[in-house]
């Protein structure tokens, strides 16, 4: 549920900066600016995934950051307060990227490694096609404020899932 709701605005994100004001250029900063906060708290974030028992409840924190990020472009109606959304979106992707990895890697049988890492990307890219096209639908249908909605629901619902499964399960 997560990849399907960080897909659902990938292929539209510009047209939304410019429904708000913004041109190419604030799209792609703004893109920027989500990267770099991402890849910074990445760095801070696996290291200390390191020093936690339970990785699962740092995954739960990023996904309600990431659906707080995505609720709060329902109220984006300026580029500096776009910005601000992207950089806590980063922050949300950065701090459960790491912990996900980890839980994943402990569960991955090590003969298989190959195949069990192909199907995780294979499903991350059949997450993307697929939200990238019912992102579009949504939008064009009731526009991004519902669309936002419905990403937020996503985040929340990925995080109270994991949250809710047995450690022992993950």
């Amino acid at each position: 549920m997560i990849l399907l709701a960080a897909a659902m605005l990938g292929p539209i994100y510009a047209l939304f900066v410019t429904e708000i004001g913004g041109d190419l250029m604030d799209a792609s900063i703004a893109g920027g600016i989500f990267a770099f906060v991402a890849g910074l708290v990445t760095l801070i974030s696996g290291k200390y995934s390191d020093r936690v028992k339970e990785n699962e409840l740092i995954v739960v924190l990023g996904y309600f950051i990431m659906g707080l990020g995505f609720l709060l472009y329902f109220w984006v109606s300026s580029i500096i307060f776009l910005f601000i959304v992207q950089a806590i979106i980063g922050l949300g992707e950065a701090i459960y990227s790491p912990a996900f990895d980890a839980v994943y890697s402990k569960h991955i049988d090590g003969h298989k490694s190959g195949t069990q890492w192909g199907v995780w990307e294979s499903m991350n890219y059949f997450a993307t096609a697929i939200g990238a096209v019912v992102g579009g639908g949504l939008a064009t249908l009731f526009g991004f404020r519902a669309l936002f909605i419905i990403m937020a629901i996503l985040c929340f619902s990925s995080g109270l899932y994991i949250y809710r499964l047995k450690r022992s399960v993950l």
